[in-house]
C-alpha cells in the first residue's frame, strides 16, 4: 500500500515537472521567436522585435494561466489591456525615432501610480515630456479598455545627469537669509528716545519763603 502510493506521488510529481517543463519551453520560444507581425520583422530591427515578441509571450502566459483558472478574469483583463497599450506605445516610440531601440516602459492605471511613486499624484498634473523624480519620463495615457499612463525609465546616465544639474543649482543659488533692505532704507532702526530726553527736565519749584 506504501508503494503504490509513493509510486503515485511520483508520477504526479513527474506530470507537475512535465507541465512547467512545456511552459517554459513555450515562453523561451515566444521570446526567441520575432513578432507574430509580419510588417514588424520588415520594419523593425532585432530589438524592437525582440521586445514585441516578449509582450506576445507575456499575452501566451496570462492566456494559458487564464486556461488553468490560476487568475482572476480581473487580471486577465487587466494584463491584457496593459500588453496592448504597451505594444501600442513601443510602436510609436520606434516609428517616431526610427531607431533600433525601445526604453523600459511602464504601464500603469490610476490606481497602481502607487507602484512607482512614493506619493503619487493627481495623473491629469502630469505634462508629456516630464520628468518625475529624476527617475521616469512621462509618455501620455493610452486607453486600453481602461486608461494607462505610459512612463520610460530614464536610464543611469540620464539621471546621473539630472542630479548634477540639481547639485550645481542648489550650490549656485544664494542662501536664504532673509530679506535684504531696500536702498535707501537703514539696515538698523533708530534707537527709541525715552520721553524724559525729548520733553527735557521739568523746572525746579521756586521757594516762596525764600525773601
Amino acid at each position: 500500500m506504501r508503494v503504490g502510493l509513493c509510486a503515485t506521488g511520483r508520477r504526479g510529481r513527474e506530470g507537475a515537472w512535465t507541465s512547467a517543463a512545456a511552459r517554459l519551453l513555450l515562453c523561451a520560444l515566444c521570446l526567441c521567436a520575432p513578432s507574430s507581425s509580419v510588417g514588424a520583422q520588415e520594419e523593425f530591427g532585432p530589438v524592437v522585435r525582440a521586445y514585441l515578441g516578449y509582450l506576445d509571450a507575456e499575452q501566451v502566459v496570462t492566456d494559458d494561466r487564464a486556461s488553468r483558472r490560476e487568475v482572476s478574469a480581473t487580471y486577465v483583463r487587466r494584463n491584457s489591456n496593459r500588453i496592448r497599450a504597451l505594444r501600442v506605445t513601443a510602436l510609436r516610440i520606434a516609428r517616431e525615432t526610427k531607431n533600433d531601440y525601445l526604453p523600459e516602459l511602464y504601464a500603469v492605471a490610476r490606481d497602481e501610480l502607487g507602484t512607482i511613486f512614493e506619493t503619487p499624484t493627481r495623473p491629469e498634473s502630469f505634462a508629456v515630456g516630464e520628468i518625475l523624480n529624476n527617475t521616469f519620463r512621462y509618455l501620455g495615457s493610452q486607453r486600453s479598455g481602461e486608461v494607462f499612463y505610459l512612463f520610460s525609465r530614464l536610464d543611469i546616465y540620464e539621471q546621473a545627469e539630472l542630479l548634477k544639474k540639481s547639485e550645481a543649482k542648489r550650490a549656485v543659488a544664494p542662501p536664504q537669509t532673509g530679506a535684504a533692505p531696500t536702498i535707501g532704507e537703514a539696515a538698523t532702526r533708530p534707537r527709541r528716545v525715552p520721553a524724559s530726553e525729548t520733553q527735557g527736565t521739568p523746572p525746579p519749584v521756586p521757594n516762596l519763603n525764600q525773601p
